[in-house]
């Protein structure tokens, strides 16, 4: 009976340890990655309410909603804060430093085809936070020692998570407009201090934000005024699954575009990334296979040091009038995480097998 006792107790802490969404062929541990997963990143349906954070080596993905956060506050040596371009948020420097002045709403802050890139009213997509403010690196200017340097900022808070049911295929990312705010963002020691008031208001709350050097953002929402989860740990994911402001091509300038269905990957953490393309699409899963540790080609992981965007939505077809969205079966990732495990990554799925968007499938195996 004790030989059947300890055979079941060992049966099930197995089974526990198992991931959700794999079927892996080595266990998850801290000396052995996941060699091979397939996953549903879980982003919710056509209205991908969800940011999905997803880390190759353990098979763990991580769902927050999208508009449960607004500012995400850098831990690193500089003092940077970043917007939530996940639901379309916008800011706009006033000359003012006091968060008491009386502020109005401007339309023209906002994403969209009327905004130029250049007014600076959203994040670099790159991911990449040094610059000047004003959309080179952060929107949000490098937070100054000189508290004059730091002004009042009006903030256009977006959009919450949609909850319209599309036309199949379709997503509705866009629910109802979540105001606007104004905030100021000073240094209080080795700590960020942050006020933020309605527009019309005389006075203002503030919350201290602490760095923590295990994350790259201390996030806070603006509506609680509450630091808020949202990433794993630094070195504790991959790859992001999320709607993207991002900027487009606009003739000779580029303007703030959105896009669902968009993947990013964690510079921050180090996590590197490029594109491989099959011969032709029919051959895509057998070179897929054969891809070794013999063609991986170092250098070309260059342009992802500085850019999260490499696979960004360059895996699907958006569809149209006459289409349905797709994945683009001609292609695959290369992908090297924090810890130098490599990994080759294929999409299989965009849709479920209704036509609905936001249900992506993907697998993974580590390179040998």
């Amino acid at each position: 009976m004790k030989n059947q006792f300890f055979l079941f107790t060992l049966f099930s802490i197995l089974f526990i340890s198992c991931s959700n969404d794999d079927n892996g062929s080595e266990s998850n541990n801290q000396n052995a990655p996941v060699a091979e997963a397939i996953v549903s990143p879980l982003l919710g349906g056509p209205n991908e309410q969800n940011q999905v954070y997803v880390d190759l080596s353990s098979n763990e993905q991580t769902a927050i909603l999208r508009d449960s956060w607004d500012l995400g506050f850098s831990t690193d040596a500089d003092f940077r804060v970043i917007i939530n371009g996940s639901i379309k948020m916008a800011v706009k420097q006033t000359t003012s430093t006091d968060i008491t002045e009386i502020q109005t709403q401007d339309a023209s802050v906002a994403v969209g085809y009327s905004t130029l890139s250049t007014m600076g009213y959203v994040d670099n997509p790159t991911g990449i936070l040094e610059g000047n403010g004003n959309g080179e690196g952060t929107a949000i200017a490098e937070i100054s020692t000189d508290n004059q340097e730091n002004k009042v900022y009006l903030v256009n808070l977006g959009y919450e998570v949609g909850n319209a049911t599309p036309t199949t295929g379709s997503v509705a990312m866009d629910g109802n407009a979540r105001g606007w705010k104004k905030i100021r963002i000073t240094k209080q020691g080795n700590d960020y201090l942050l006020q933020y008031a309605d527009l019309d208001a005389t006075t203002a709350q503030s919350v201290v934000i602490s760095k923590n050097a295990e994350y790259n953002f201390v996030f806070v929402s603006l509506n609680s005024g509450q630091i808020v989860n949202v990433q794993p740990k630094q070195a504790k994911w991959d790859l992001n699954f999320s709607g993207f402001t991002n900027y487009y091509p606009y003739g000779t300038s580029s303007i703030t575009y959105y896009f669902s269905d968009f993947i990013t990957t964690n510079i921050l953490g180090g996590t590197k990334v490029y594109e491989v393309l099959a011969t032709e699409a029919a051959q895509t899963a057998t070179e897929f296979e054969s891809f070794s540790l013999a063609n991986v080609d170092e250098t070309q992981f260059a342009t992802s040091i500085t850019d999260q965007r490499v696979i960004g939505s360059s895996w699907r077809n958006g569809g149209g009038p006459s289409s349905l969205p797709s994945i683009k079966d001609d292609r695959f990732y290369i992908i090297k995480d924090g810890e130098e495990n490599i990994y080759k990554l294929r999409f299989l799925a965009l849709t479920n097998d209704s036509g609905e968007r936001g249900y992506p499938v993907f697998e993974y195996k580590i390179v040998k």
